[in-house]
């Protein structure tokens, strides 16, 4: 995950006029648990790219993604920030509304939280146990993460973003060329993380920053292809952070919507939200004996 820079002095120009998004990584929107990772997916999005102007083209991949760390407001900016919690919303479909918190704290620990129907649902991560809670499904219990959900939700802690540092984590970028996103040229970018997942990253030409975002997620056994953008910029602290968000699986004409209400930076976080909760167990009652009825006669050889 990345954060954003507000608007540095001295911007030589502004961002184009116009620019939406109109669309983000997330599930197919035909079942809760592709909901879900849709919703997860879009909160942390906000945080996975950064704004501001920088002249001149950059000619390699690394000249590209230090000046997308540059646009953001640097990397010292971008390191203090360590805790995070963003509070919105999301339309899910026809009269669906889930109001939604993140809470993302260094170096690994990611914590949302749901509600749809009046219930509430959890996932949590706090660097190497993935969990939730989805009352929805009649899970009331805390349960241990899938392995395509674990591995999603890894990628999704890492506060920075997979561009920043890649080396030290192991990942490799590849620069693919210039494309068209919305009629507007953006660098896009090849990202191979260390565990062989592979997502494309779309950088503005001209201010370099992340505008869109290519992917493909496991669900349920089934590979789908996501894309995502990001808009409605505000300053935050210092930062220049995404409010709106448009989504849908690629291919698929069903979108969600995300919009964040308030975000704080660097809220004092307990360490223990991030852990899965112990399940208390409790034995079920042991059956009592069969009783003989008084009112039937005892059988022959039976007093």
């Amino acid at each position: 995950m990345v954060y954003y820079s507000a608007f540095r002095k001295g911007l030589s120009r502004p961002m184009k006029a116009g620019r939406r998004v109109n669309r983000l990584s997330g599930g197919s929107g035909d079942t809760l648990q592709e909901e879900m990772l849709m919703l997860r997916r879009l909160a942390v999005l906000f945080l996975a790219a950064g704004l501001a102007v920088v002249p001149a083209a950059a000619q390699t991949v690394d000249e590209l993604i230090a000046k997308n760390i540059e646009a953001r407001g640097g990397l010292e900016k971008m390191k203090a920030v360590q805790s995070l919690r963003m509070s919105g919303k999301m339309s899910m479909g026809p009269g669906m509304e889930a109001p939604m918190t993140l809470e993302m704290k260094r170096p690994r620990n990611l914590r949302m939280e749901f509600t749809i129907q009046g219930m509430t649902g959890i996932q949590g991560y706090d660097g190497k146990t993935g969990w939730s809670v989805m009352p929805f499904q009649g899970k009331k219990d805390p349960e241990p993460m899938s392995p395509d959900e674990l591995k999603m939700i890894e990628e999704q802690a890492d506060m920075d973003g997979p561009l920043v540092d890649y080396k030290a984590k192991g990942h490799k970028v590849e620069l693919v060329g210039k494309e068209k996103v919305e009629g507007s040229d953006a660098w896009k970018i090849k990202l191979t993380l260390k565990d062989g997942t592979v997502q494309y990253a779309f950088l503005d030409a001209d201010s370099f920053l992340e505008i869109k975002q290519e992917m493909k997620r496991t669900i349920r056994g089934s590979e789908v292809e996501f894309e995502s953008t990001l808009g409605d910029y505000k300053e935050v602290a210092g930062l220049l952070i995404p409010h709106s968000i448009q989504s849908n699986a690629k291919g698929r004409p069903e979108k969600q919507n995300l919009i964040i209400d308030t975000i704080e930076v660097n809220p004092t976080l307990d360490d223990a939200r991030y852990r899965m909760p112990a399940v208390s167990k409790t034995e079920a009652p042991k059956a009592e004996p069969a009783k003989a009825d008084p009112a039937k006669p005892a059988k022959p050889g039976q007093n």
